[in-house]
């Protein structure tokens, strides 16, 4: 259990970066996204946005599996 404090502080470090550069970068209205406008409706679907998110997860994964 002594590793739990140190993901706990990683996850913690990587919500903090990532909440930070969501302050300067329009994330959820990139290229791809899908938004549809109707009379009374909106419709949008983060197409990129998810595929980018999953991108840098993946990664972010990979490095905190490798390190483990």
């Amino acid at each position: 259990m002594t590793g739990l404090p140190k993901i706990v502080m990683i996850i913690g470090g990587i919500i903090l970066v990532i909440g930070f550069l969501m302050q300067f970068i329009k994330i959820g209205k990139l290229p791809g996204d899908i938004i549809i406008k109707k009379e009374n409706a909106t419709f949008y679907f983060p197409l990129m946005t998810s595929i980018l998110l999953s991108v840098i997860l993946s990664v972010v994964f990979y490095f905190i599996g490798k390190f483990k």
